[in-house]
């Protein structure tokens, strides 16, 4: 489903990403590991388009994304990627399901298919009792869980997620770890899942070792 071939990535002398070739399949989770400073962000970033390889190209399903100008490179990115980061990153002066429906309206989605969405999210999370409280009113899970609704809202074709349970306690990042499998069981869900986190990397179907800005 995602292709990459050959990704360089430079800033200024500095050589980031040394000749990266990658494949993932739909409904796989892929972790990538390696020392702070491998590259591992990095590549998260160009694979999810929110940056752009010196050279090389990133496919998903054989379409070439590298091309794409970037107006229809955001267009893709928003009905294509959810993005879950370290620090969960909602909206604060939102409830939980406004910043659900935030990336629903960017795409055009009627208001009331989003709030519907939103609502069938939330149940299948746990978290409709919390629907309508704002995130400083949410615990550290309860925030990150949010934010993945809110990477599925517009049913992508892949999940990013960068040390996604890196600012959770251990009990809270054993539950999100079991999500993760959870959505893959229900919905085919594919994960590509930059993580210190040894036992989530463990878990994975595949682990990719980074090395100074290459895949050993």
């Amino acid at each position: 489903m995602i292709s990459g071939k050959n990704i360089h990535k430079s800033y200024g002398t500095l050589e980031v990403l040394k000749g990266i070739d990658l494949e993932v399949n739909k409904g796989e989770i892929v972790s990538v590991v390696g020392a702070s400073g491998a590259g591992k962000t990095t590549l998260l970033q160009i694979i999810g388009t929110l940056d752009n390889p010196t050279s090389g190209s990133i496919s998903f399903d054989n379409q070439d994304v590298s091309s794409l100008s970037e107006k229809r490179l955001a267009s893709f990115r928003n009905r294509n990627i959810g993005f879950v980061f370290q620090f969960h990153h909602l909206l604060p002066e939102f409830t939980a399901h406004e910043n659900l429906c935030i990336p629903a309206f960017i795409a055009g989605i009627s208001q009331k298919e989003a709030k519907q969405r939103a609502l069938e999210l939330l149940d299948f999370l746990h978290l409709t009792d919390r629907a309508e409280h704002k995130p400083s009113a949410l615990s550290g899970g309860e925030q990150q869980r949010v934010a993945v609704a809110r990477a599925l809202m517009n049913h992508p074709s892949v999940i990013l997620a960068d040390e996604p349970s890196g600012n959770l306690d251990s009990a809270n990042a054993k539950e999100l770890h079991a999500l993760f499998f959870e959505l893959r069981k229900k919905f085919n869900q594919t994960f590509v899942i930059v993580t210190h986190n040894q036992e989530l990397a463990d878990m994975s179907d595949r682990k990719l070792m980074m090395v100074d800005g290459r895949i050993m």
